[in-house]
């Protein structure tokens, strides 16, 4: 295999210290962590400030970066937290922050203004007009949705114009990133606040037959790492921070070989860790059954204790990757001279004793270079030597040995110093004072319809907005446009390949007088700017905290539907320049799917509005498809506050979600709403009275 010009960063990661070490001595240029806080692996050892610097110096000495991850939805007790770990980071001199949540990102933006930001995954970046508007945000790097094809992200890379991080190995979640809220409303363990349960790893049957319905096998990209950088991306990162150092060191092996030309070790690389095999269907764009996978007791057994004793072992000794200059002054009469020099322009230099003339053998310039060279055991290796030296001279090696380690060691002491970044003190955390003073009033009623014919005079009646899909919105545009002024209009959360078709159809709507836009997407924001629409903010925004409200306000939302993993009182305490509203009804989608579990056991011809996955309670989790491009689970039954719509004074709207209810449902529906009634057959309450 010819190896392309665009050599991507092998990105790994590391949960704990033997981690950070076994990726390094395998070949990474990078690695991700967290610390104790606000990672979105939790469950990891992770790292505290005295590890956090070990690993830091550890790496920065054998010229590898670390990016720290903030990558979780943060509520607003938690600010002066996170800015405690964004101050640490500057001091520390991490290369980059993962962040998830946008007030994070504007705080970081803020306070350490050379501090590169990197945006996760989790904010669900999957368009070129979402790349873009995060490049606009202040995000160097971009980590691109897992569920993406090769096209979508040729396509991405080539608009952008934004660095681009592409997961390659590891894990795969059954929803897209930043999407998934089953764990933490079934359990209370929110997937965006760092804690999943892998609630989704658990028997879901599709069939009624036993099954793992929502669980992918490992996704697997060696194959085309050459791709990948002829496409022109940054990086490929391999997932598992919460897995055992001897993947971490397989997986940096096997895609450091990849990235070399070389034939990687897929075998020791399924053995350490797989779920019934790996597979690479999103990037080819071959979706289906064959993705799935769970982790079985063959694939437990796979990982024999020889196999990890050897994976050990790779990672136990110094391998030498900072390339070193010698230069050696060896003449008569003066002292001699040793300096040192990295590829990095780190030097030292250090002298020693007047060599004297020589009783047997002379020194020569072959014996000086094998001396120097015998860095074994170093993070060193000689890359060249210039040695000037005086016939007939002698030196003892032992002194040679000596000044080679003292200009070693003070190289490495160089390399391993902080390197800080500027953080700013006065950047406030407060926006209270640019926000608006919330009424005390109950919150007026808007209605999100799934479908044109839920709509009725009825159900429209004392509504302020009400939201409709896109296609719906096309469809009926002519019916609809009489009350455009009230409409709300929802493009597709996730358009994997279809940013282009949904720009012209806006822009289509737009000239008929359409002028009100649901950003469920960061995307749509950039969209609803160059459109020219009114830009309302969605829930699946996942804004949950002040700061985050200021900065989608900055970016033009003017009015803005809360975080549904807010708990009351982190609702009501939320402030913004804009309204603020939430989710007081509906079966919530908990996740969304690129790869449809339903169609994964039947063909989208016999596949009907009555599918639904059945965990292994015996509850029934419905699926719905839109337009066969992806396909949501909503909650086995509703959220509904009916009866306790008044405890939320103070907020501007409450929006009712209705999905797969009749007409005739959703005006029982607005019924008990209206009149305060108490909710009928099964229900939640959602997060709005506990914790996550």
């Amino acid at each position: 295999m010819t190896r392309t010009r665009n050599r991507p960063e092998l990105l790994l990661p590391a949960g704990e210290m033997a981690s950070v070490i076994a990726a390094v001595q395998n070949g990474a240029d990078a690695v991700y962590l967290g610390g104790v806080r606000f990672s979105a692996r939790q469950n990891a050892k992770n790292f505290d400030e005295a590890a956090l610097e070990e690993a830091v110096s550890y790496c920065h000495a054998r010229g590898v970066k670390v990016y720290q991850t903030l990558n979780t939805l943060i509520f607003d007790g938690q600010m002066p937290l996170v800015r405690e770990s964004i101050r640490l980071a500057c001091r520390l001199g991490v290369d980059a922050l993962i962040v998830q949540d946008w007030g994070v990102l504007a705080l970081a933006r803020e306070t350490a203004p050379e501090l590169p930001l990197h945006a996760s995954t989790q904010m669900t970046v999957h368009t070129p007009a979402g790349a873009q508007m995060l490049k606009e945000m202040g995000a160097s790097r971009v980590v691109l949705a897992r569920e993406l094809s090769e096209q979508e992200i040729r396509e991405i890379v080539r608009q952008a114009e934004i660095e681009t991080e592409v997961f390659v190995h590891g894990a795969l979640c059954m929803s897209v990133s930043g999407q998934c809220y089953l764990s933490g409303m079934i359990g209370g363990r929110s997937g965006n606040r760092g804690n999943c349960a892998g609630t989704c790893r658990l028997p879901f049957s599709a069939d009624g037959k036993p099954g793992h319905a929502l669980s992918l096998k490992d996704l697997c990209l060696a194959g085309q790492v050459e791709r990948l950088a002829e496409i022109g991306v940054t990086s490929l990162k391999i997932e598992g921070r919460m897995k055992r150092p001897e993947y971490v060191a397989a997986a940096a092996a096997a895609y450091s070989n990849a990235a070399e030309g070389e034939a990687p070790d897929l075998d020791t690389l399924q053995a350490v860790f797989s779920r019934s095999g790996f597979t690479n269907g999103y990037f080819t764009a071959q979706r289906g059954r064959e993705m799935f996978g769970f982790r079985q007791k063959e694939d437990v057994l796979a990982a024999t204790g020889s196999l990890l004793k050897s994976l050990e072992s790779s990672y136990r000794k110094e391998k030498g990757r900072i390339p070193l200059s010698w230069e050696l002054e060896l003449q008569a009469g003066r002292p001699v001279r040793l300096a040192g020099q990295d590829g990095d322009g780190f030097r030292a230099e250090a002298t020693g004793p007047i060599p004297e003339p020589a009783r047997n053998l002379p020194a020569s310039r072959e014996s000086l270079a094998r001396s120097l060279g015998k860095l074994g055991g170093s993070i060193f290796r000689m890359q060249d030597c210039r040695i000037q030296l005086d016939e007939g001279l002698a030196f003892p090696v032992s002194a040679l040995n000596d000044l080679r380690r003292q200009v070693c060691a003070g190289i490495q002491a160089q390399r391993e110093q902080e390197r800080p970044h500027p953080f700013r003190e006065e950047v406030p955390l407060d926006t209270r004072t640019a926000s608006r003073q919330p009424s005390d009033q109950a919150p007026r009623l808007r209605a999100r319809f799934a479908r044109f014919s839920q709509l009725s005079p009825e159900a429209l009646d004392g509504l302020d907005y009400y939201s409709l899909p896109l296609d719906e919105v096309c469809e009926h545009s002519a019916e609809l446009f009489p009350d455009r002024n009230r409409l709300l209009v929802e493009p597709d959360r996730v358009c994997f390949g279809r940013e282009p078709e949904i720009r012209a159809r806006l822009a289509e709507l737009r000239a008929k007088g359409f002028s009100q836009l649901l950003c469920g997407n960061i995307a749509h924001t950039k969209l609803a700017r160059e459109l020219g629409w009114d830009a309302f903010g969605g829930a699946f925004l996942n804004c949950s905290n002040s700061l985050s409200a200021a900065e989608l306000a900055r970016l033009g939302i003017r009015d803005l539907t809360l975080s549904f993993e807010l708990n009351r009182a982190d609702l009501l305490r939320l402030a913004a320049p804009v309204p603020r509203g939430f989710l007081g009804y509906g079966r919530l989608p908990l996740m969304v799917f690129r790869n449809c579990p339903v169609r994964s056991h039947f063909s989208c011809r016999d596949c009907s509005s009555s599918r639904a996955l059945t965990d292994r309670m015996g509850k029934k989790f419905p699926v719905i498809c839109s337009r066969k491009q992806y396909a949501e689970l909503l909650n086995c039954h509703p959220l509904e506050l009916s009866d306790r719509l008044d405890e939320f004074r103070g907020m501007d709207s409450c929006t009712l979600y209705f999905t797969t209810e009749s007409r005739e449902q959703v005006q029982g529906v607005l019924e008990r709403y209206r009149g305060a009634l108490p909710p009928e057959g099964e229900f939640t309450r959602g997060l709005y009275f506990r914790n996550v």
